[in-house]
């Protein structure tokens, strides 16, 4: 326990210094407004907006924290605008809550289906994931059903060495389906706990994508029905509001239970994390701040609002 403390801890503070730049872009704005300002008004709600929006928030989600806020300041009966602080912060870890049962597949026998267009590091998501229920004694298979790329199937056949599970490939270039439906008998006759699959991004073809996605589903349902199917999306943090455009359409192709947001650490557009949970209804599930096995985390809102708002000595550089 003390040992995964330390481990959180760590986490935390790489995560504090990865949002550096989002806090600059979101939060040094928001300060100076509830300084700036003596009393709450309309300039002071106007104000607090625009810097939502353009710390990519986006339109609907800070038009909601702020009916939220005004809400919360009337019943409160808030005058102070330095008070109103700590309400945006709760307002924003309630958005972001993440229900207990989000990681429901970890109890079960599972499929894990992971999509995402290519370079947003779905295949890395796949290989820490493996390690990381490798290392909670899971017995774990990977399959490569992105078959387009011949650099993913070697990507994911190191990340399979790497974490130690066994890899379900075929040649670059076959049909992803029959890549999930070896990967299924496998799951089924080595009695794995989870079978992860990566799967190809190509989304200038939307047409293909829906028919493949909906494929890979039909054979998982199919074959192994009584697995518990958890797909998750990978977005990169950097790309901001093209994120959630990516998110909305991969979820007309498919159903999508989470998200996993890579690459925070750096990034001025942090701020998607909070846009993305409010706008899809879809919870984020595990955000990356890095390269290393760790730096992939389960999401934890509390966490991640602290994160946001913290006051740290570099953050005046």
């Amino acid at each position: 326990m003390a040992e995964e403390q330390k481990e959180s801890m760590g986490f935390f503070k790489r995560l504090v210094s990865g949002l550096g730049k989002t806090r600059d872009n979101i939060v040094s704005g928001i300060d100076s407004i509830f300084s700036g300002f003596s009393h709450i008004d309309d300039d002071f709600y106007e104000e607090l907006e625009e810097i939502l929006i353009m710390g990519d928030l986006g339109v609907d989600t800070t038009m909601k924290i702020i009916e939220d806020l005004q809400e919360k300041v009337k019943e409160q009966k808030i005058k102070e605008p330095a008070e109103c602080r700590q309400l945006l912060i709760e307002i924003i870890k309630e958005q972001m809550a993440v229900d207990e049962t989000a990681y429901e597949y970890e109890h079960r026998t599972s499929v894990v289906l992971v999509i995402g267009v290519n370079g947003v590091g779905k295949t890395t998501t796949i290989g820490k994931l493996a390690a990381q229920l490798k290392a909670q004694n899971k017995k774990v298979i990977m399959a490569a059903a992105d078959t387009f790329r011949a650099a993913a199937i070697e990507q994911l056949t190191e990340w399979s060495n790497r974490a130690g599970v066994d890899i379900i490939a075929h040649q670059e270039g076959s049909d992803p389906a029959a890549v999930i439906y070896d990967a299924c008998q496998a799951a089924k006759s080595r009695k794995a706990d989870v079978l992860l699959c990566d799967t190809a991004g190509r989304l200038h073809n939307k047409k293909n994508l829906m028919n493949e996605l909906s494929k890979i589903r039909r054979v998982i349902e199919r074959e192994f029905p009584e697995a518990y199917l958890e797909t998750l999306i990978v977005l990169d943090g950097t790309t901001g509001q093209n994120a959630l455009v990516q998110a909305r359409q991969f979820k007309e192709a498919t159903d999508i239970s989470g998200i996993v947001l890579t690459k925070l650490d750096g990034t001025a557009k942090g701020g998607i994390a909070i846009a993305i949970q409010a706008e899809m209804g879809i919870p984020v599930k595990y955000i990356g701040i890095g390269e290393t096995i760790d730096d992939l985390q389960k999401f934890d809102s509390d966490s991640f609002v602290h994160a946001l708002f913290e006051k740290t000595e570099g953050d005046e550089e």
